[in-house]
């Protein structure tokens, strides 16, 4: 039932027009007045209302500033206005806004509803329009969360001019305009599931996470396994500091009461411009690798305070070191889940733990290149390398000759260890993959197919399995879904007289409408078009 409102200052008429039309027997729903503009405009805001009907001359606001506002907040709202002036500026002018209909003064009940009914099924094909356009965006929210990601790449690496770096934005809807940004680096792990089993726990409370990031007005990016990123954004530096106590204050007080679920966080400093996003990524992703040296929950901002200490190579002897806190564990533990571009921030944890000025020391770098290469050699080992895949290290090759020629070695081999692990992962992951694939063949005309519903299947949380099938394919899961289907339906428009309803069933969309909106959207012809052509 179409919903009718009505501003009218003359209370006679008002009232004749509401009490004098069976509204409900012509089959609309009469759901508010008002006296003018300025009142009617937050009442259909809140009611909105199909048709709005409009005296032009109002005190407060009249009819044209009423319809002017209406169609720039609700365009699909239809509108009528009446007037008592014949005028053609009038007229004109409420053409130029976009008005239904421009009707004289005095109007009966029987000509008011011939222009309503008029209108009906212009507004039934528009909120049908309006509801498959917001069920595709619903079902393509992966390709969005895939677009996002790349937008928060190229916004942390200063790769894109800062017009390409905003048009881009644009073309995904998001504003990223502040005053003062702040990175934070956040991610949750159950105890009770490994890396590729599905936690609902988990998933739930990243919902909670980001319903709180959100509420501070933060940018939410899913960086897959890495976890969550998101991108404060106030006014001034008080306002950005006070934001970022309040998200990690709120984190905190959410995840007190759950014991299986370990999570840290890594903040960046504050910066005042959208080109300084880099160095604050730069820093939370330092702040975020001490997540491999503690066994606590919580968040760590960065700190560039550590100082170079007098000592000298001369001065320095190992057995000052605590061989804890460089332990083969530690570097094992690191290159079980880090990321390659997390290397060089976990060596500075390393070393930071240890004091910088041991990497003066000679004996110390070659102490810490063996301990090193040997995590290397038995996390290689561990995932069913061969050491010699690794690079081959000599203590005595003079390789090692100062702190940076250390670190560039470091990087090289646990590189080459984080392929050989993610190379592995990967041709795990193809069986994986060819289930879900054969999985889709079966069940393509299951209008409930899903990501979760498949993540189910195949014991992995929908972000895990998003992320692998997207490394795999190099497409998301819902692109390949969709493109199957329109495939099959294409396959029975050309080789079938099959009615364009029952192909929408057989290929698994319930509502022909929305099967010949996303056929035409995908493939730009309607089903009808296809088989002609074909």
């Amino acid at each position: 039932m179409l919903k009718v409102f009505l501003a009218e200052d003359e209370f006679v008429v008002r009232e004749g027009i509401k009490n004098n039309i069976d509204w409900a027997g012509h089959g609309y729903e009469f759901v508010g007045e008002a006296a003018d503009g300025e009142l009617a405009l937050p009442l259909i805001a809140r009611l909105k209302p199909d048709i709005v009907i409009t005296d032009i001359k109002m005190p407060f606001m009249d009819g044209l500033e009423l319809s002017r506002l209406i169609k720039k907040e609700f365009p699909w709202i239809e509108i009528i206005i009446l007037s008592g002036y014949a005028e053609f500026d009038y007229a004109k002018e409420a053409i130029s806004i976009g008005v239904a209909h421009y009707l004289t003064k005095p109007i009966n009940g029987n000509e008011l509803l011939a222009q309503i009914d008029g209108l009906k099924k212009r507004i039934e094909d528009k909120k049908r329009e309006r509801a498959l356009k917001e069920k595709y965006i619903a079902e393509m929210a992966e390709n969005s969360i895939e677009d996002k990601r790349r937008l928060f790449r190229h916004m942390v690496s200063g790769d894109l001019s800062l017009p390409e770096l905003l048009e881009l934005a644009r073309s995904l809807d998001t504003d990223i305009s502040a005053g003062q940004y702040n990175v934070v680096l956040f991610q949750m792990i159950s105890s009770h599931h490994t890396s590729t089993e599905y936690s609902g726990s988990v998933v739930s409370l990243y919902e909670k996470v980001e319903e709180a990031a959100a509420n501070e007005g933060a940018l939410i990016f899913d960086r897959n396994l890495e976890g969550k990123a998101f991108v404060l954004r106030a006014d001034s530096p008080e306002d950005i500091e006070a934001a970022r106590e309040r998200l990690t204050g709120q984190i905190s007080e959410l995840l007190s009461g759950y014991e299986h679920v370990r999570y840290y966080g890594g903040i960046g400093l504050p910066v005042g411009r959208l080109t300084g996003l880099p160095e604050s990524f730069r820093q939370a992703s330092h702040a975020y690798a001490h997540r491999f040296f503690t066994e606590k929950n919580g968040f760590r901002i960065f700190e560039d305070s550590r100082t170079e200490a007098d000592e000298t190579e001369e001065s320095f002897s190992l057995s000052s070191i605590d061989p804890d806190k460089i332990s083969r564990s530690r570097i094992i533990g690191f290159l079980r889940t880090g990321q390659k571009d997390e290397i060089s921030y976990f060596m500075d944890e390393l070393i930071g733990n240890i004091g910088e000025n041991a990497m003066k020391a000679a004996t110390f770098r070659q102490y810490l290149a063996t301990e090193v290469y040997f995590s290397v050699s038995a996390f290689a080992e561990e995932i069913g390398a061969e050491r010699n895949e690794i690079e081959t290290f000599d203590p005595v090759s003079g390789e090692i000759r100062d702190k940076e020629s250390a670190l560039d070695y470091f990087t090289r081999i646990m590189s080459k260890a984080i392929e050989l692990r993610d190379a592995g992962v990967s041709n795990r992951y193809l069986s994986v993959i060819d289930e879900v694939k054969r999985y889709i063949d079966e069940n393509y005309g299951d209008e409930e197919l899903s990501l979760n519903k498949i993540a189910g299947h195949v014991n992995f949380s929908p972000n895990h399995l998003s992320m692998v099938f997207s490394a795999q394919t190099g497409m998301t899961f819902i692109k390949y879904l969709t493109d199957y289907r329109m495939n099959k339906a294409k396959e029975l428009l050309r080789c079938t007289n099959k009615r364009g309803s029952d192909i929408s069933y057989e290929v698994g969309y319930k509502d022909p409408h929305y099967f010949s909106y996303l056929f035409k959207r995908t493939q730009g012809m309607t089903p009808t078009q296809y088989r002609e052509r074909s």
